[in-house]
């Protein structure tokens, strides 16, 4: 079946643009403006997944997820205006799948479009019809499902967005290899992409503070300044 994805932006540009791609894609798309409409609209007739911009007026996105997330588990990504981390970790806390900042490539929303679905049908039937279905990661007391996109600390859930997801991935594939940045960017950012290195390097942060939330002593992922990083098993 087509997907149906929401877009919920108080910048109609971006409405427009965006809708445009997706449809190009093959998906279909709704629009809103207003979130008090997106969110009555979407309560009533949820989307497959939903993107929504965190910065509007009225009412913001963290608050239009909060109240989603009272009646629904539908998907979201959001679209940061800013470097905010403190805005990013809320809506993952609240439950928002993802995040991508502006200016962004139309090509990484919809590759993380697809990946959430994925995700999301994976979780809905255990498997895909003809689909071929990756194997388990296990180093050491991490633990991770790429095909349910699950990850474990010591048996402890750990909440990762699909770009911490294929950067640990990575790593953990081949324990005690150095992967540079440029092998991380191209791993969790395709079709070309661009990101700057410090990208990866906030990306890095992050994975490391969720691990921490669950094991103060977490530090499997080492820094070789000047060269990159890599999982260590034993630790």
């Amino acid at each position: 079946m087509t997907a149906t994805i929401a877009l919920v932006d108080d910048d109609k540009n971006i409405l427009t643009s965006v809708s445009i791609a997706l449809q190009t894609e093959g998906f279909l798309t709704r629009l809103y403006s207003d979130p008090e409409a997106a969110l009555k609209a979407l309560v009533e007739n949820p989307a497959d997944l939903a993107v929504f911009d965190i910065k509007m007026p009225q009412m913001d996105g963290l608050e239009l997820l909060r109240r989603l997330r009272e009646k629904s588990q539908m998907p979201v990504i959001f679209l940061t205006s800013k470097a905010d981390e403190l805005d990013e970790a809320l809506g993952l806390a609240m439950g928002a799948d993802d995040y991508i900042s502006k200016p962004f490539s139309q090509r990484l929303l919809i590759a993380r479009i697809r990946a959430i679905l994925r995700r999301a049908e994976f979780s809905r039937t255990d498997s895909l019809p003809d689909e071929p279905v990756a194997e388990p990661i296990v180093r050491g007391r991490l633990e991770m499902d790429p095909a349910r996109h699950r990850v474990k600390w010591n048996g402890r859930d750990v909440t990762l967005t699909v770009t911490e997801f294929l950067i640990l991935e990575t790593l953990a594939t081949r324990p005690g290899v150095v992967k540079n940045r440029n092998q991380l960017m191209d791993a969790a950012y395709q079709d070309d992409v661009y990101v700057d290195d410090r990208t990866i390097d906030s990306h890095i942060k992050r994975l490391r503070r969720k691990f921490r939330e669950v094991d103060s002593e977490f530090n499997a992922i080492d820094t070789l300044y000047g060269a990159g990083y890599r999982f260590s098993e034993e630790v």
